[in-house]
C-alpha cells in the first residue's frame, strides 16, 4: 500500500468514527444556537436597538453573558471542532457517491465549511478567554487599511462579490431545496420530510437575503471608499433598519433565521455524517 493510499484509508476510517459523528450532531445543537440568538439580535435592531454586534460573534458574546454561558460555549466550540474536522476530512476523501466534477465541487464546498465551522470554533474559545472583540470593528479596520494599498479597493471589492454571490447562490440552493440531498429522508416520516423542506428553504433563503446585503456592502465600501458599511452581517442588518420598511423586513429575516436554527435541530438527527 502507498503512502498515500495508506493516509486516504486512515483518513476514510476516521470519517466513520462514531464518537465523531455525535460530537458533529451535537455541534448542529450549538449552531442553531447561535442562529437562534442572531435572530434575537436582529429583532433588537429592528424595534429596540442595541449595542451588541448583529452577528453570529454578537450572538456568542450574548451567550457568553448569561447563566452558564460560557460553559455552553465551550461546548458549542468543542461541536464546532468536531464540525470542521468532518468537514476536512469530507474535502480529503468524502463524497465518494459522486463522480467528476460534481465530486470536485463537493469537496470543494467541505473545504469552505471546514473554515466556517473552524472560525466558529476560534471565536467561540476567543470569548470564552474574555479575548474577544467587536468582529465588525475589527472588519472595518482591515478593510480601511486593505483599501489604502494599490489594488485593495478592487480586492475589498472581489471579496463584497464573493460574499453576494454566495448570499444569492444560497437563496437558490433553499429554493430548489437542494439540502434534502444532505439528508437522510428515507428514516423520515411523511410530516417531518414536509417540515424539513419548509424551514431549510425559509432558512436558507434568509440567510442567503443577509449575506447578500453584506456583500453589496462591502462592494460599495470600495466603490465608496467607506469602510463604514464593510462591518459584514452587523451593517446588513442596521442599513435594512435604517429603512421605513426595515423593521418589518428584518423580522421577516430574523423570522427565516430562527427557521434555520429549527433545522439544525432537524439536521443533528437526519444529516448523513
Amino acid at each position: 500500500m502507498s503512502a498515500t493510499s495508506g493516509t486516504h484509508a486512515t483518513a476514510a476510517r476516521a470519517t466513520n468514527n462514531k464518537p465523531l459523528e455525535l460530537l458533529a450532531r451535537a455541534g448542529f445543537i450549538g449552531y442553531g444556537i447561535v442562529h437562534l440568538l442572531f435572530a434575537w439580535l436582529a429583532l433588537q435592531i429592528a424595534f429596540g436597538g442595541t449595542g451588541q454586534e448583529g452577528d453570529q460573534t454578537g450572538a456568542m458574546q450574548t451567550l457568553a453573558g448569561q447563566p452558564f454561558g460560557k460553559f455552553l460555549l465551550v461546548l458549542i466550540g468543542v461541536g464546532m471542532a468536531a464540525m470542521a474536522l468532518w468537514q476536512a476530512l469530507e474535502a480529503a476523501v468524502g463524497h465518494r457517491t459522486e463522480r467528476g466534477r460534481s465530486r470536485v465541487l463537493e469537496r470543494l464546498s467541505s473545504a469552505g465549511r471546514t473554515l466556517v465551522y473552524a472560525w466558529f470554533t476560534w471565536t467561540a474559545f476567543k470569548i470564552v478567554a474574555d479575548a474577544q472583540g467587536s468582529g465588525a470593528d475589527k472588519q472595518e479596520s482591515f478593510s480601511a487599511q486593505l483599501m489604502s494599498h494599490t489594488g485593495g479597493r478592487w480586492l475589498v471589492g472581489l471579496v463584497g462579490l464573493g460574499v453576494l454571490a454566495l448570499g444569492v447562490g444560497m437563496v437558490g440552493y433553499g429554493w430548489k431545496r437542494k439540502f434534502q440531498e444532505k439528508l437522510r429522508t428515507e428514516r423520515m416520516s411523511a410530516r417531518t420530510r414536509t417540515l424539513a423542506r419548509r424551514l431549510g428553504a425559509a432558512g436558507y433563503g434568509a440567510k442567503g437575503t443577509v449575506l447578500a446585503v453584506a456583500g453589496a456592502l462591502v462592494v460599495t465600501a470600495a466603490v465608496t471608499y467607506d469602510p463604514e458599511r464593510a462591518r459584514g452581517l452587523d451593517a446588513a442588518l442596521r442599513t435594512m433598519a435604517d429603512h421605513s420598511w426595515g423593521p418589518y423586513l428584518l423580522a421577516l429575516m430574523a423570522l427565516g433565521i430562527v427557521a434555520f436554527a429549527a433545522f439544525c435541530v432537524i439536521q443533528a438527527r437526519y444529516r448523513k455524517v
